[in-house]
């Protein structure tokens, strides 16, 4: 899955293609947030992690991968 996040103060966003969940990622950001000087990692598919102070968030966009349809049937039909 990709999660898209919005940096403040940082022009471009940061990309991670994660394993975890949509509800995995969307507990961490909640969770780092709860805390006092909370910190939200994420780890990426390759065994990294991205680590960034929760207040820092700006936006958090989770993209669950699409199902692709299988087969040579129209959707158009």
């Amino acid at each position: 899955m990709q999660v898209r996040i919005g940096v403040q103060f940082v022009p471009k966003e940061l990309v991670v293609e994660t394993g975890d969940s949509a509800d995995d990622v969307q507990r961490a950001l909640a969770d780092a947030l709860a805390e006092e000087r909370g910190v939200l990692v994420l780890r990426d598919q390759r065994g990294g992690r991205v680590v960034i102070p929760a207040d820092r968030v700006g936006y958090l966009e989770i993209a669950e991968e699409e199902r692709q349809a299988v087969g040579f049937g129209s959707q158009y039909a």
